[in-house]
């Protein structure tokens, strides 16, 4: 049996502006880390993906799970880290929270929003694998 979830989410034009911010925030962050910082390379694709292990929570629940998922998929932990990296001058972790915020963008601009208790497929930009 399938279940349809009734989480809602944004379709339409909305969506596409939605997924248009993602690429640029994808964009400046980068931009940001590449001619602002001093750090190597390696570090981009190295740090990419460590978000996603946040998905672990779903291994508990769904709730659990989106609970976690969205902690580091929000724009508030890395802002911090980034504003205490800037402060305390520290362009490690200023380029942490730089690829961090890619990672987000990225995400959004692929449809991955943040995440409803309800499973991992819905999210506030829809359904994943619905267009």
């Amino acid at each position: 049996m399938t279940v349809v979830s009734d989480a809602p989410g944004v379709a339409g034009i909305p969506r596409r502006i939605l997924q248009t911010e993602g690429v640029v925030l994808l964009a400046a962050a980068l931009a940001a880390y590449f001619a602002g910082l001093d750090e190597p390379w390696w570090l981009v694709p190295l740090l990419l993906f460590v978000p996603d292990v946040f998905m672990a929570g779903y291994a508990a629940s769904s709730r659990v799970g989106a609970w976690t998922y969205n902690l580091a998929h929000s724009y508030p932990v890395p802002a911090m880290l980034g504003a205490l990296a800037l402060a305390a001058d520290e362009p490690l972790w200023q380029g942490v929270a730089l690829v961090w915020f890619a990672h987000i963008g990225m995400d959004r601009a692929l449809g991955y929003g943040l995440k409803y208790g309800t499973g991992f497929q819905d999210t506030h930009l829809g359904r994943i694998g619905r267009a």
